[in-house]
């Protein structure tokens, strides 16, 4: 102890802050047993705390970046798992490098709050960067669980041939097509009263609806097909594409182009024997436009965006050609009175809203991905000119507002679809501004493709409950027969005066006759 004493003495004035921190240091540390006291004492007696050292300048950088000697002292010293004698020694040898300050612990002094921003800003900048706004592609999956079966397997073929077809964006067409029949404005379509229509009448409507949804899937099918024939070397440099079936090898081209012919067969087969041969021509080209057109397209203008747009709206005027067909005055009505009469006007408003709305989605779309369209040489907007690629996507989302009214205006929907369709169109156009105001950063493509998503079937479900008409027989049978109009009396009186007249002229004339008779038998 008296060494111990003599050694604390040679530290110097108690102000010094090397000497109050090597004094705070041994009173936290206390030394197991004299042994160690004595070795302790004995190392700052042997000079090392008698000559200046830099040491001093240390213990404030150190002690001030951690605000005192308390717990943080004693948690730094211990978590790195050494003695506090070996950190004392290390920190007043005279051979340690003391020239570059000790950077504060940020982990140890930031704020709780601070910290919680700075990872939500992390994030945020995380997610804008993020493509994974797609959802998994129906052909991916069907590609994925087809490769997971045996090779001699029904269900694996099955799958391979379904993925080909992309059945989501087929079942979309064939969703286009049968609401623009659902909504044609006959009361032997979509009637909640059958009285409103004869029974022959009911069940043609509905023979001609299970032959255009069946024609028109096969044929979405077939120009589906073909798309993926003439690209699978494309389609493997984009993670969206190259799990396709004949990416992946699952289906051999040459059995894909058999494919594609027969389901072209059958498919324009069915619309020309359950429909009528407008419906098969607009069927037929469409075809011929999305497979020979706006396929080589891609890899040549951006305008195959705009041509893409004209095959999405086809599909609803052909649901109204086919409705329209069952009206014909005559056998003989050609495809002009059929497409170009007055009464197609609902058809290409129809059209119209699927060929606005092909913009916002796939613009949307195509932002997340365009340096894989960039790789693959395919001639889009979204990386061509992204300014452009909003700005077209904000310009087709107001077009839906006028699309939507005219639908109302022409009288083919009630007044629902205008309360309903303004929230969804209102809903899209503010997604598109703000993906047009951000250029698709914040997460906005996101927004608007989802937008899209929802948007499009809550109009046509919305025209298909809204008809006109629609629910005339509801309201008939939940409250009676309306009142006649007091034209309908003044007819019915008429006719009534008139059998009057006429049957009191001839009682008159019978009894006039019976007199004659009567006078003439006295005199027989």
């Amino acid at each position: 102890m008296i060494l111990l004493r003599s050694s604390l003495r040679r530290l110097g004035p108690s102000r010094d802050a090397s000497l109050v921190c090597s004094q705070c240091l041994q009173r936290r540390v206390r030394p197991p047993s004299a042994v160690c006291s004595f070795i302790f004492s004995a190392r700052w007696q042997s000079g090392v705390a008698d000559t200046p050292s830099p040491s001093s300048s240390l213990n404030k950088t150190y002690f001030s970046a951690n605000r005192g000697l308390g717990g943080s002292l004693s948690r730094d010293v211990f978590s790195n798992g050494s003695s506090p004698t070996a950190n004392s020694t290390a920190a007043t040898s005279p051979n340690h490098n003391d020239s570059a300050p000790i950077a504060p612990d940020t982990s140890q002094t930031e704020l709780p709050y601070r910290r919680r921003k700075r990872l939500k800003e992390e994030s945020a900048r995380n997610n804008s960067n993020d493509d994974h706004v797609i959802p998994p592609d129906a052909s991916a999956q069907l590609s994925t669980m087809s490769s997971s079966l045996p090779t001699t397997s029904l269900r694996r073929k099955l799958a391979a041939f379904l993925a080909l077809t992309k059945p989501r964006l087929s079942v979309l067409i064939v969703l286009s097509t049968t609401s623009a029949y659902g909504m044609y404005p006959i009361s032997s379509l979509l009637a909640l009263d059958p009285s409103m229509a004869p029974l022959p009448t009911l069940s043609t409507s509905t023979l001609t609806f299970l032959y255009l949804t069946a024609g028109t899937f096969l044929s979405s099918c077939s120009a589906n097909t073909l798309n993926m024939i003439f690209e699978p070397k494309y389609d493997a440099l984009m993670s969206r594409t190259r799990n396709r079936p004949l990416v992946r090898g699952l289906v051999s081209r040459p059995a894909a182009v058999l494919f594609a012919i027969a389901t072209a067969v059958a498919g324009l087969g069915l619309l020309y024997f359950g429909t009528n041969p407008t419906v098969t021509a607009l069927s037929a080209g469409n075809i011929a436009l999305y497979a020979f057109v706006y396929t080589p397209l891609k890899r040549i203008h951006v305008i195959n965006t705009w041509v893409g747009a004209v095959v999405g709206g086809i599909p609803p005027l052909m649901g109204w050609v086919a409705a329209a067909g069952q009206t014909a005055t005559t056998g003989h009505d050609t495809w002009r009175d059929m497409l170009l009469s007055e009464d197609s006007i609902g058809g290409w408003l129809l059209g119209g809203i699927l060929f606005a709305w092909q913009f916002p989605h796939f613009n949307a779309l195509s932002h997340t991905i365009r340096e894989e369209y960039k790789a693959a040489g395919y001639k889009m907007l979204a990386w061509t000119n992204p300014a452009r690629n909003t700005r077209v996507a904000l310009r087709y989302s107001v077009l839906m507002f006028p699309l939507s009214i005219g639908l109302w205006w022409v009288g083919v929907v009630g007044h629902g679809f205008l309360v309903g369709s303004t929230v969804a169109n209102g809903w899209l156009v503010k997604e598109a501004y703000r993906f047009w105001k951000h250029q698709g950063a914040n997460g906005t493509a996101r927004g608007l493709f989802w937008a899209s998503i929802w948007q499009l079937p809550i109009l046509l479900v919305g025209g298909l409950v809204t008809k006109k008409g629609l629910w005339d027989g509801v309201w008939k049978n939940a409250f009676g027969q309306p009142d006649e109009d007091e034209d309908d009396y003044l007819y019915y009186d008429d006719e009534e005066a008139d059998e009057a007249e006429l049957s009191k002229q001839g009682n008159s004339a019978a009894s006039g006759s019976v007199s004659v008779s009567s006078r003439a038998t006295p005199a027989a």
